[in-house]
């Protein structure tokens, strides 16, 4: 026998006895990570429970009273789907039973929701702003649990991740999502529930490589992303064509390389396969490797705080957030589930010179707001929060309470303020331009922010990053008066005015423009040019 059949012999061996040896290990139910001691459970609404066992195995779930069971398929792939649950705080098992059976214990139901995206949603409790005491009063938190998603980039998408779920407590909440956290205190506080928030998220990241291919294919001004995605997809015209190209290439490769291997030569490199490259840039990665693995797990919502990878980006960032979200939502199906978006916070030396602004992230903020376009997703408006010279901001708490005011109000329907003034329509009036506000019915105020203390108004201070501009669209700095809800806006240097841009710059420093109710009013412009 040559060498290279000794080889194939070899490996054909391997694999039919490794073959035989995951035959027999799949024989075992098992489920996901996700389903592990110290779970919590979406209530209110159908709750899929899923995993593997031997084809044609039946499979039964029991919790709460109540007992489910499906029969695995041909792949050993099982689902059942428990009746909507009541929220509970006491510790209660769910098992799994089959052959063998797979007992789940402190299992919670309550509100469960997404924390992704970059370093500002990684960033942990540990690293905020009076780190300390918010570490000791978790001792009050013991019904906040997280599950920490390990960062994993992915060809494929995963059916799996090593994770496990994790309660709060002065031992381990350093290590929890910081804005993650902040937000499900408020809930946990505000709802009396267990909140289990799922951290999926990784510093430095592209909104791109979270998305996939189904968000990408929903939106036609992405095409150029979609058609890239789609040459690596089986399922797809253009995949189905580079594949069949690759299995032909392949299949040349096959005897030369052989025949190097019997000369004793060096092999020659394989045909490409076409997939994408390792990196946590490259679309769908993220996605196929810490989100498809959480997919179909009862959720009420998710909350995002990522754009800094893509600063500069304007309307296209919007068209982005519309893929991620569109994508998600459709994978899960769960229909428009709430949707929290950050936008990004005060950042970089002020730029006073520049009254047109515009740079930086200015124009990504506005595509932010364009995000509210979308069914049922809500912003979070944090320029006051940040910091000059640090990228990750240290005040999580108020980035955290700020999306629980969103979701308190228009997902579980509280009484609450959950936005600052926002921009509706101008008028002008002679030289002025009055510039009137939806969420401002309480009046507005000049006030400024101070770490976590509470915004304090400031008498007398005047607007700042306000500007304005005639005809020629040459923009002057404004002087700008408030009138009840609404603001007033001016220049001696425009007679007469098109056009007011607010807040419109990367770090708008200083005293800034607030609801009478504290919170900040969204930057924004009037004009399209």
């Amino acid at each position: 026998m040559s060498t290279s059949s000794r080889t194939a012999a070899a490996v054909v061996t391997v694999l039919f006895v490794t073959g035989l040896l995951v035959s027999a290990a799949s024989a075992a139910v098992s489920v996901p990570r996700m389903f592990t001691d110290g779970a919590v459970l979406q209530q209110g609404m159908p709750v899929p429970v899923w995993g593997k066992a031997a084809p044609g195995e039946k499979v039964t779930v029991s919790f709460a009273g109540q007992q489910k069971s499906a029969t695995a398929d041909a792949d050993g792939k099982w689902r059942v789907t428990l009746d909507a649950l009541a929220a509970s705080k006491d510790p209660r098992e769910l098992t799994v039973a089959a052959t063998n059976t797979i007992t789940v214990k402190d299992v919670l139901v309550g509100e469960v929701w997404i924390c992704s995206g970059q370093s500002n949603m990684a960033m942990t409790v540990g690293g905020c702003l009076n780190a300390a005491a918010e570490i000791a009063a978790a001792k009050d938190t013991p019904l906040i649990r997280q599950f920490a998603v390990p960062r994993l980039d992915a060809t494929r998408p995963q059916s799996d991740v090593n994770a496990r779920w994790t309660a709060a407590a002065p031992e381990t909440v350093a290590g929890f999502t910081a804005a993650g956290y902040f937000f499900a205190r408020e809930l946990n506080r505000t709802l009396d529930v267990p909140v289990g928030i799922i951290n999926t998220s990784w510093g430095g990241t592209r909104i791109e490589p979270w998305t996939c291919p189904e968000g990408f294919r929903a939106v036609p001004e992405l095409k150029d992303i979609r058609d890239t995605v789609d040459g690596w997809d089986p399922r797809t015209d253009i995949g189905r064509k580079k594949l069949t190209d690759y299995f032909a290439a392949l299949k040349v490769w096959i005897p030369t390389a052989e025949a190097a291997l019997a000369a004793g030569k060096a092999i020659p490199d394989a045909p490409a396969e076409p997939a994408p490259v390792p990196g946590n840039s490259i679309p769908t990665r993220l996605f196929n490797g810490m989100v498809a693995p959480l997919i179909p797990f009862a959720i009420r919502g998710a909350i995002w705080y990522q754009g800094e990878a893509n600063g500069n980006e304007g309307v296209t960032y919007y068209h982005k957030l519309r893929a991620l979200i569109t994508g998600w939502r459709q994978l899960w199906g769960q229909g428009d589930f709430a949707f929290g978006i950050v936008q990004l916070p005060n950042f970089t030396p002020p730029t006073p010179d520049a009254p047109a602004g515009g740079g930086g992230w200015a124009r990504i903020r506005e595509a932010q707001v364009q995000a509210l376009a979308i069914p049922n997703t809500g912003l979070a408006c944090v320029i006051d929060v940040g910091e000059t010279g640090d990228i990750h901001p240290k005040n999580k708490q108020d980035v955290g309470k700020r999306l629980a005011l969103w979701a308190l109000a228009k997902t579980y329907g509280k009484p609450v303020v959950f936005s600052g003034p926002m921009y509706k329509s101008m008028a002008v009036e002679g030289d002025k331009v009055r510039i009137t506000f939806d969420f401002a019915a309480a009046g507005l105020m000049i006030a400024d922010k101070k770490g976590l203390d509470p915004v304090q108004p400031t008498p007398g201070a005047k607007l700042k990053w306000i500007a304005i501009a005639d005809e020629d669209k040459v923009w002057h700095w404004a002087d700008a008066a408030i009138d009840g809800s609404t603001l007033l806006v001016s220049s001696p240097k425009v007679a007469k005015p098109v056009a007011v841009r607010y807040a419109y710059t990367t770090n708008p420093e200083g005293p800034k423009l607030y609801g009478k109710d504290g919170l900040p009013a969204f930057p924004f412009r009037t004009d399209e040019w």
